[in-house]
């Protein structure tokens, strides 16, 4: 009888994901395209100069990207890679956030100092509301009630009221805010603070911080630790959280607000995402340009697959 190596075996029992993954590359003006099965690079599509933001449509058909030079929020066609529209965005789109619905793109505007919300369907700015110095992390709650920006200068959340198109609240965070993420209930808010080294959670209720992460990685000088992405496990029991220069990512326990541990991953981690399966994480490493890949059982990275210059963010479909 033939004998079937033990590493083969290993290999055919782990849960392989049928996901795409796409990368957009800052100083590339690229977005790298990923087997999520193979775990290799399958194209790499030209777009709008210094991509960052990127979202996948609702319907799974296109890709939103920030083409933050362009001034504009690009719409990719996923079947061929082709630029199908540019979307007026205001100045500078650094990322953005689609509505529960799907029909709304909302955009930060750094040099605005505005966010600008979209009209999908008619390729025209619906309005644009004045928040903070250098607006960044964008996220909408999921009940459709609030878009949220964070500003890198005045280290706060701006809550913006979508039935009244104001600006109605402030909650202050730490040092140079860069991403918002909402828990998978819908009840907090998870904010990075890139300078501040902490995750703040936000009670959405109260709109008051209620708890603040810290991190140490061992080995690590604290001014390296400088969190950006977040993100949620599908299961919303696990927030993974990339950590810069630190080329490290946490894992936090959702419900105690725990840090449980770290995995080493390429220099100057920015974004990341969890795959819909929940068993691996994809983070961009903006100074080696590359990925690497995190399988989320075992909190080891599995590959590390290459990009083009300064990777930034990360979109997965299914």
């Amino acid at each position: 009888m033939r004998t079937i190596p033990l590493l083969l075996i290993a290999l055919t029992a782990a849960p392989v994901s049928a996901a795409t993954v796409y990368v957009s590359n800052e100083k590339g003006n690229t977005l790298t395209v990923i087997d999520a099965a193979t775990l290799k690079p399958i194209a790499s599509w030209p777009v709008g100069k210094r991509p960052r933001g990127i979202l996948l449509s609702r319907d799974g058909k296109t890709i939103y990207l920030c083409a933050s030079d362009e001034n504009a929020v690009q719409v990719i066609d996923r079947a061929t890679g082709k630029v199908l529209a540019d979307l007026p965005s205001g100045e500078d789109p650094e990322q953005f956030t689609l509505s529960p619905d799907g029909r709304t793109l909302y955009a930060a505007n750094e040099r605005d100092a505005a966010v600008t919300a979209i009209d999908i369907a008619k390729k025209a700015v619906a309005f644009q509301i004045p928040v903070g110095v250098e607006p960044e992390g964008m996220a909408a709650s999921p009940d459709g009630k609030y878009v949220l920006s964070t500003s890198e200068t005045d280290s706060q959340v701006h809550w913006i009221d979508l039935a009244s198109k104001q600006d109605v609240a402030q909650t202050a965070v730490g040092l140079r805010p860069r991403h918002a993420e909402f828990t998978r209930d819908g009840k907090a808010v998870w904010v990075s603070a890139e300078i501040g080294g902490t995750v703040s959670v936000i009670d959405v209720a109260t709109k008051q911080v209620t708890d603040t992460i810290a991190f140490k990685p061992p080995g690590v000088p604290a001014d390296k630790v400088m969190p950006v992405g977040v993100d949620f496990a599908p299961d919303g029991t696990t927030a993974l959280v990339s950590l810069g220069r630190a080329n490290q990512v946490a894992f936090v326990d959702v419900a105690s607000r725990k840090v449980t541990g770290y995995v080493p991953v390429g220099q100057r981690v920015w974004h990341l995402a969890i795959t819909p399966d929940g068993t691996r994480a994809f983070a961009a490493n903006g100074l080696s340009n590359d990925v690497s890949v995190i399988d989320i059982a075992t909190r080891k990275v599995i590959a590390t697959i290459p990009a083009d210059k300064a990777p930034w963010g990360v979109a997965i479909a299914p």
